[in-house]
């Protein structure tokens, strides 16, 4: 990279950061513990808009890995998300009417909250349907993966969004309070992706699975990005860009090998396509508030209305991380 796309690129950093001050001010603080916080505490972050019926079991999920304290920023929810955030003993909660798309889709707030409170801090960002997967989850908690990392003087992590959902209709297993997602969504695409690489930020781009396969069948090129870099050993001086999708500085981007993945990675199991996707899509558009003109959930809605089978002959059915590393979509490197 030359010196005057690096010199840019230090100037939009300063500018995000900058914005996220600017965008701090539309946070209304709820519930704020983090006068519990300690310098060893790992951090989830999350921004959320009517997602009460998910909370208990990401909270369940994410406690148990061995995560101390969640940040939250409810944007405006309607189904009592707040009041029930606002009982946890470990969550702190900030509330916002300001606009989702305005924020940079929320960004500008979690910015905000991490600069203020993720410094020297290993902080996880992750939406209320995602569900961090590492290698050896199954029998080391979450901290024998960072401690790894600082030992590997390893600053960032990358998981790979796997788009989850059932075999059947979408509305046939309805989607229950503090019942765990993958009961229902337990079906994946094991191929069907493409990557290529951001030759400015110097991350992977991938796409493909169902969303593209399904929704965006006639133009897969405009699917969903699926990669992202959620766990990262966050400094004051770092910004999110695009969502997870990518960070600045660039380095912090170089989480696979120059031909692809040998490094450790995981992945994100997404369950977005429950029963309950139909709605959340009818309200998502009537907002207005996503990417591009809300595109992606035009064509979720043009689609999801009719609660089709996601499943095809080629779906695989999610057993554990081996499996999904045997698959090549993420590995445990020389982690040992």
């Amino acid at each position: 990279m030359g010196a005057w796309r690096s010199y840019r690129l230090r100037l939009q950093r300063k500018r995000w950061r900058v914005r996220a001050l600017r965008k701090s001010r539309e946070l209304t603080p709820v519930s704020d513990r983090t006068d519990q916080l300690r310098r060893s505490d790992i951090f989830v972050f999350c921004t959320a808009r009517n997602e009460a019926i998910r909370f208990p079991y990401f909270l369940k999920y994410y406690r148990d890995m061995g995560v101390n304290h969640f940040f939250i920023v409810d944007n405006d929810s309607t189904d009592g998300t707040l009041a029930y955030l606002a009982q946890q003993p470990d969550v702190s909660v900030w509330s916002t009417r300001g606009s989702y798309k305005r924020s940079r889709f929320g960004m500008d707030w979690i910015n905000y909250l991490l600069r203020k409170y993720a410094h020297g801090h290993w902080a996880l960002t992750v939406d209320p349907d995602e569900f961090f997967l590492y290698p050896f989850c199954d029998t080391r908690p979450l901290r024998a993966l960072t401690d790894w990392l600082d030992a590997s003087s390893i600053k960032s992590f990358s998981a790979m969004l796997l788009d989850m959902y059932p075999k059947g209709r979408m509305d046939a297993q309805p989607y229950q309070v503090g019942q765990n997602p993958l009961e229902i969504a337990s079906w994946f695409d094991s191929g069907n992706y493409t990557i290529s690489r951001n030759k400015r930020f110097g991350n992977l781009w991938i796409q493909g699975g169902p969303r593209a396969r399904v929704f965006f069948a006639d133009r897969p090129e405009r699917a969903p990005a699926l990669n992202k870099v959620p766990l990262v050993r966050w400094d004051k001086r770092y910004t999110y860009v695009s969502s997870t999708h990518m960070l600045l500085p660039r380095g912090l981007n170089l989480v696979y090998d120059e031909w692809g993945g040998e490094k450790a990675s995981g992945l994100l199991l997404h369950t977005k396509f429950l029963d309950t996707f139909s709605a959340k899509a009818a309200e998502e558009l009537e907002r207005k508030q996503h990417y591009a003109g809300s595109s992606e959930y035009l064509a979720y809605h043009a689609v999801v209305k009719d609660n089709p089978d996601l499943w095809c002959k080629w779906s695989e059915k999610y057993i554990n991380w081996r499996q999904l590393e045997i698959l090549g979509l993420m590995s445990k490197g020389n982690w040992a």
